[in-house]
């Protein structure tokens, strides 16, 4: 299988004009390298045979039952070098084959494809500030003790608030949620311990819509995903995209027949489908070129959703000093949490993972992201992924050249 294609740069006619160049960008060290930069130079170019046993990997965990099937794409140094499709986007009622642009229910990626970059793009505006209290933004959130969680805590599970909304007693709708989340107390004085937290982005979630005067799906739609031309990317798909859907899990909020079109999250679904915590759908490709904006300085197809400083703010840790799980402003970097950095790549790649089974893997010193979809929660949320995360990113950074190996290195990730 013919992953790529070389490139090949010209050779100078002075050596001397070569090394004097060189020493010039080596010494430049830019964060964030263009597509072009560096391709020309076989060193720099991804053992793409090593790519192949990918594909074992995945098939091997489809006969586990550990997923019905899976979408993987690999991309580096600005060009997908990896991009495959296996298994079953459904097995009941009946079998429909994976396709390369199935459309996934993205689960908690919705944090750091939606949310957290919504936010971002609102502080560089000046209509957000980090290190302001929420209430700043919704005077009713600052009830019970809650009047100086900041935005820059809920990014990075810092809050103190717990994991999620109580289901029971029974409701239903946004403003019931919103009403809820007002009332939640404290589990822990704000800034002191982390706590992975649906509610902390669902409150995010609220504050773009209330800053920005536009729904939460709208703004997102408007100001990040049609100008990087993510297509496929949104929430509370189309009918028109329905075919295209993987399947999900059964739940008895449904009668008992299959979720296709409609957000897993049970909150999200109660919510109406849309929230700062899940809710989002998206494609490989269109992850991949979300992928590429954050590799390259937050632009993507001449589109620019982000500044650089605000990509590194995001991907830079952003806990509290001798904590030992490191966040960043969404993103995670290291944690027990998720398994998708692998045994190789570095502490400072970063990424984030979905309970549907999905996740993305990005490392901006080799250049690399790593996205994994799976349906694994179809049809009885019985499959694990866990370890099917941790081998496809191990298999990719065992196919980094020694350029890449040396570049992540000496980039003290």
């Amino acid at each position: 299988m013919r992953l790529t294609q070389k490139r090949h740069g010209l050779k100078p006619r002075n050596p001397f004009l070569l090394f004097f160049v060189f020493a010039i960008f080596w010494g430049a060290g830019f964060a964030f390298a263009s597509p072009t930069q560096d391709l020309a130079s076989p060193s720099r170019e991804i053992r793409e045979e090593r790519l192949i046993p990918i594909a074992e990997i995945v098939e091997e965990a489809i006969r586990a039952g550990k997923t019905p099937g899976a979408v993987v794409l690999v991309g580096h140094r600005g060009r997908i070098v990896y991009r495959q499709a296996f298994g079953h986007r459904a097995l009941e009622p009946n079998k429909l084959p994976m396709t390369i642009d199935t459309i996934f229910d993205l689960s908690s990626l919705t944090k750091v494809i939606a949310t957290a970059p919504a936010v971002m793009q609102l502080v560089e505006k000046g209509k957000i500030r980090l290190q302001d209290p929420v209430g700043n933004y919704w005077s009713e959130f600052k009830a019970h003790g809650k009047d100086l969680i900041t935005v820059h805590q809920l990014l990075t599970h810092y809050s103190g608030l717990r994991a999620g909304l109580d289901l029971q007693p029974k409701w239903t709708g946004y403003s019931s949620a919103m009403e809820k989340i007002a009332a939640e107390k404290l589990a822990s004085i704000p800034g002191t311990q982390f706590l992975y937290s649906d509610l902390n982005f669902m409150i995010l979630g609220e504050l773009v819509s209330r800053v920005s005067g536009q729904p939460f799906d709208a703004y997102c739609a408007q100001h990040l995903y049609t100008p990087l031309g993510m297509k496929d990317t949104g929430f509370r798909p189309a009918e028109s995209q329905h075919p295209r859907l993987a399947h999900t899990q059964y739940k008895k909020r449904n009668s008992g027949k299959k979720l296709w079109g409609e957000v897993h999250d049970t909150t999200a679904f109660l919510m109406g489908g849309v929230a700062g915590h899940a809710g989002l759908f998206s494609t490989g490709d269109d992850l991949a070129i979300f992928a590429q904006a954050f590799l390259d300085g937050g632009t993507a197809n001449g589109a620019r959703i982000l500044s650089p400083l605000s990509v590194r703010k995001m991907t830079n840790p952003q806990t509290p000093p001798n904590k030992t799980v490191l966040r960043g402003l969404g993103w995670d970097i290291d944690s027990p949490f998720f398994s998708s950095r692998g045994e190789l790549l570095p502490v400072g790649s970063f990424g984030h993972a979905g309970y549907s089974g999905t996740s993305i893997w990005i490392d901006p010193a080799s250049q690399t992201y790593i996205i994994l979809l799976t349906n694994r929660v179809h049809p009885g949320d019985k499959g694990d992924v866990v370890s099917l995360r941790s081998q496809i990113a191990s298999c990719v950074a065992a196919a980094l050249s020694s350029g890449d190996a040396a570049q992540i290195l000496s980039s003290g990730r």
